[in-house]
Formats: C-alpha cells, sequence, structure tokens
C-alpha cells in the first residue's frame, strides 16, 4: 500500500509532504521555466560576448576570449528553493546593469572604424569595471542557479515509488532538452536583436526573463515538496579525513567487529577493502570514551563505516571527474574562437547577413538531433537487440569526449583553409571570400559530443555519488564546467606566451589572421584524444558502488563495543 506521504520531504508549512497536492511534474516543469530563462540569459550574452569586447571595447582577440571563458567558468564554480530564489534575483541584477553599461555612451569608449584593433581607443579602468560588476553577478547568480535547478526538480519525484521514479528518469532528458531550448531562442532571436537592434534591447530582454521566471516559480511554493538537509558533504569529507588521521598509528581490526556504525539498517553501506587507511576513522579506541567510562560519539574523532564508505566513494568518482574536465575546454571554443573565425567569413544569404554568434544554433541544433536520434532510435535499438535501456553513462561520456576530439581535429584542418585565403586576399580585410558553413562540422561534432557527454555526467556523478552527499553530486558535475573554462584560459594564456614572444604574433593574439588558430586547435585535438584513452583506463578501473545492508551488524550509540555477526 502506498503511503500518502512522502518519507523525507516536507511541503512550505513544515508537514510531511502530501503525495497528492505536492511533487509531481507541475512543480518540476516550474523549477524547468526558471531554467529556460536562464539559459537564455546567460547564452544570450555569453555567445555574443566576444564580438562585444573586440568590436566595442576594442580588446584583442586573446583576451576577449579569455574574458568570455573566465565568465563562464565562474558561472559553473558556486555550488533549494531560496537558493533559487535568491540568485535568480542575483542574476537579474546583473542582467540589467549590463544592459545599462551597454546603453550609456560614456561605460564604452568611442566608435572606431579601424579594422585594427589596436589603433582603437581600449576601455577604460572605469568602464571595464562596471562590465565586470555586470558579468560576475550574472555569473553568480548562474553558480547558484545551476548548482541547485535540477537537485530541486528531482526533489519533486520520490525514487520510493516506482511511478515517480519513472518519470524522474525522463526528468534529466527533458532538462538538457529546456537547456537547449534557451540556448537556441539565445543564439536565434537574442543574437539578432543585439547585433540588429542594439546591445541594451538585448540584455534587458535577459532581466525581463529572469524577472518573469522569477514570478513563475514562486508561484509553485505551495506545491513544491522540500527536502530536509542531511549536513555539508565538505563536513562530512573533512571530519572522516581528520578523524582517520588522528587515528593513523592505530592499527585495523582483522574483521569489522571494533567499527562504529550508528546508520539505520536499510540505509548502511557494506565496508570495502579500498583506501583501508580512511577505515581508521571508525575504529573504537579508549578515547571514545570519556573519564566516567560513557561512550562519547565526537564525528570528528570517530565516523560511522557507512560515512567512510560514503567518502571512499567519492574518491572513486575522481578520475572520471578529473578526465571530463577537457570536454568543456574544447566547448569553450565554440562560444569563443569560433565565433570570432565567423566574423571574419562570409555570412550573406541572398540579403540577409547571418550574425557570428548565430552559428553556435548548428551548435544546439546537434545536440537536439543527438538527443532525439538517441531517444527514438538508439534506446529502443539496443532495447530490443541486448535487453539495455539505450547506453551506461560511462559509455555516454566515452562518445562525447571522442566526439569533442574529431571536433578540434576538424577546427584546425577548417582554419588552414581560412587563414590560406586570409593570406591570399590579405589579412586586414574585414570579410574574407570564404564560406562560414565551413565551421559546420566543428559545431556539429563537439554539440553532438556534448549532448551525450552532458546526459552522461548529469546522470553518473547524481546515480553514483552517495545518497548522504546527493548536494554533492550536481557540484562534482559543475565544477567539471568550470575548471574546463579555466583550463581553456590558461592554455591560451600558455600559448600566446610561447609562441608570441620576441615581437612574434603567435598562435593566438589580436588579429586571428595573423595567428596559427590551426596549431591552437591541434594542440586541443592532440589533447583530448590522449585525454579519451586515460579515460577508458579510469572507467575500466572504475567499480560501481554497491549499497548493501551488513548482515547483523548491532549499533552502538552508548555503551559496549560495536559487534558484528558473520
Amino acid at each position: 500500500m502506498v503511503s500518502w506521504t512522502v518519507a523525507d520531504a516536507v511541503d512550505y508549512k513544515g508537514f510531511p509532504a502530501d503525495r497528492s497536492k505536492t511533487g509531481g511534474w507541475v512543480p518540476a516543469a516550474l523549477s524547468l521555466g526558471i531554467e529556460i530563462c536562464e539559459r537564455l540569459s546567460t547564452m544570450g550574452i555569453a555567445v555574443n560576448l566576444v564580438t562585444y569586447l573586440g568590436g566595442t571595447m576594442h580588446l584583442p582577440s586573446a583576451t576577449s576570449a579569455n574574458i568570455v571563458t573566465d565568465f563562464m567558468g565562474t558561472s559553473f564554480l558556486l555550488c533549494r528553493y531560496r537558493t533559487i530564489a535568491i540568485f535568480a534575483t542575483v542574476q537579474t541584477f546583473g542582467t540589467g546593469l549590463l544592459a545599462i553599461s551597454t546603453k550609456q555612451p560614456q561605460l564604452r569608449p568611442p566608435p572606431c572604424q579601424a579594422t585594427d584593433i589596436t589603433k582603437c581607443q581600449h576601455a577604460s579602468g572605469i568602464q571595464m569595471g562596471v562590465l565586470y560588476i555586470s558579468l560576475y553577478l550574472i555569473a553568480l547568480g548562474t553558480g547558484g542557479l545551476k548548482s541547485s535547478v535540477s537537485g530541486f526538480g528531482t526533489d519533486q519525484f520520490d525514487e520510493k515509488d516506482e511511478k515517480e521514479k519513472t518519470q524522474m528518469a525522463y526528468f534529466f532528458s527533458r532538462f538538457f532538452f529546456v537547456i537547449s531550448t534557451g540556448t537556441l531562442m539565445a543564439v536565434t532571436v537574442l543574437v539578432y536583436i543585439q547585433d540588429e537592434v542594439g546591445r541594451s534591447w538585448g540584455y534587458g530582454i535577459c532581466s525581463i526573463c529572469m524577472f518573469t521566471a522569477i514570478l513563475i516559480f514562486l508561484s509553485g511554493t505551495r506545491r513544491y515538496r522540500y527536502k530536509k538537509c542531511s549536513g555539508s558533504p565538505i563536513v562530512h569529507i573533512c571530519q572522516v579525513v581528520v578523524a582517520a588521521r588522528k587515528k593513523r598509528k592505530v592499527e585495523l581490526p582483522s574483521s569489522t567487529a571494533s567499527l562504529y556504525e550508528d546508520y539505520p539498517e536499510e540505509s548502511r553501506i557494506q565496508r570495502t577493502y579500498q583506501f583501508r587507511c580512511l577505515d581508521k576513522a571508525s575504529v573504537v579506541t579508549n578515547t571514545d570514551y570519556s573519564e566516567d567510562g560513557a561512550f562519547v560519539s565526537n564525528p570528528w574523532t570517530l565516523c560511522p563505516v557507512t560515512r567512510v564508505e560514503e567518502v571512499k566513494m567519492v574518491i572513486r568518482l575522481l578520475p572520471i571527474w578529473a578526465t571530463t574536465i577537457l570536454f568543456w575546454s574544447t566547448y569553450a571554443q565554440m562560444i569563443t574562437f569560433s565565433v570570432e573565425q565567423a566574423t571574419t567569413m562570409q555570412r550573406s544569404i541572398g540579403n540577409f547577413k547571418i550574425p557570428a554568434a548565430s552559428l553556435t544554433v548548428f551548435f544546439v541544433a546537434a545536440i537536439l538531433i543527438t538527443l532525439g536520434a538517441y531517444d527514438r532510435l538508439i534506446i529502443p535499438l539496443l532495447k530490443k537487440r541486448k535487453g539495455k535501456p539505450g547506453f551506461s553513462n560511462l559509455q555516454l561520456i566515452a562518445i562525447g569526449l571522442f566526439l569533442s576530439a574529431l571536433g578540434m581535429a576538424s577546427a584546425s584542418v577548417v582554419e588552414v583553409k581560412r587563414l590560406a585565403v586570409a593570406k591570399a586576399n590579405g589579412t586586414t580585410g574585414t570579410t574574407l571570400p570564404i564560406s562560414v558553413f565551413y565551421l559546420i562540422p566543428q559545431f556539429f561534432l563537439v554539440g553532438s559530443g556534448e549532448g551525450f557527454m552532458y546526459t552522461g555526467q548529469l546522470d553518473f556523478f547524481i546515480t553514483q555519488s552517495p545518497k548522504g552527499m546527493k548536494t554533492m553530486s550536481t557540484g562534482l558535475f559543475l565544477t567539471t564546467l568550470s575548471l574546463g573554462f579555466f583550463f581553456s584560459s590558461l592554455l591560451v594564456s600558455i600559448v600566446k606566451a610561447a609562441t608570441g614572444s620576441n615581437g612574434k604574433h603567435g598562435w593566438v593574439g589580436e588579429n586571428i589572421n595573423k595567428g596559427r588558430l590551426d596549431c591552437f586547435y591541434g594542440l586541443l585535438a592532440a589533447l583530448s584524444f590522449i585525454n579519451f584513452g586515460l579515460f577508458l583506463l579510469c572507467a575500466s578501473w572504475y567499480k560501481r558502488k554497491k549499497a548493501k545492508q551488513v548482515p547483523e551488524m548491532e549499533i552502538i550509540v552508548k555503551g559496549s563495543s560495536v559487534e558484528e555477526k558473520l
């Protein structure tokens, strides 16, 4: 018999959540509403920001690319109801300030018609300061939202109810579909408005959308389910590490008879023998008793076996986590250098001129086509032939990594041709006689890669993270995005310093027509293929978690030592 209340959730008054009045698809859809507006806002700014920094603020190519990737990196660095409301408000203020800064002439340098931006007046410190404040308010808001919306959406479904568990399985694909829809609107409608009507209008629309999203989100307050907090995962990890270090000289028992456990039997995790040094955090010693012989449970000196195993599970995730970072460095090129490439190429179809940033529409289209084909063709085919509901999350990640490596290789080949045209026609012209559609393969390959990577990563970190540290799962995923963007900035800086010394222009610099972006793309392709090989090794080593009950383990809270009967 199904209970009418959800065991681990409450309603807005703090009472046990009524299954019939809270949760499900309606409140989950309200949380997705704020996500689509966030994507519209953030991507509407990010994909076309590099052209604003170069064309209006008169910044060099490499500097503009690094500002964009640093902005995106910060957006994903910060890791549920109040958090969403607060950070959505912060992002609204940020987009509003950005709209104002692009409208006021005193907040940007004077227009410049020179084709060489080194001859133009660069933005002043105050002008750049206002721009940075705007961007990082938006980044702060995006960070808070990205780390909370997916988790809050899944909170609306009860994993213990089979019907709702099935609904939650579809939530991830629909969550990413919503993100892609918001991005599609951003790179088409918003980019066109920014280029043809005005930046202030485009950014103002972003601010209005975010404000509308806040109102829609708050309207569902009475229908949401709110999961109880179980403490900070970071604190739990620190407690295990500190306790294990304090007892580093203690010998581990031959069995688990002297190990401490206080978790309910149905939620315990069986002890494993990897990273055995951490097991010392669960050894009961004389220091865990007071002078009068009473048992004292201090989490900084003694941790339950289950908590230690949760930390071990997080450690096992780290090699997979590390080998997915580089993907987002290749993704960063699609909204920086690839857009700059598009600005130099022929983009006209009849009398209509495609905005350079709108080329990312092929990127988003690749994602939507890939997800549609996967759901409608690949999953049914695999289920029919092998009885499996699609690829595993690790297989999805592997496909994403491989496609991104191919994308960078394709980008390098296309750039060789574009540079040859630039050399033949002069490097100072504004438009080269080469079609912008040559860039489609790199957008399509990396976009298809993201379709597999995003869903694979999100599923992997949420399902493979310990239940007691679910709040960390999304954070682990988002830090790969953040670090990927930051690594892109670092790599650009290193390449610029290494190849542009002694007066040379280098691979990346102020003008991509005078650089060797093909070599930079080739370097990223080589790194991506090497990283793909490392991922395969890490994936073969990885062992999925096994949350089994420890047979007949007696729990001690106070009194005598723990016993385990095998």
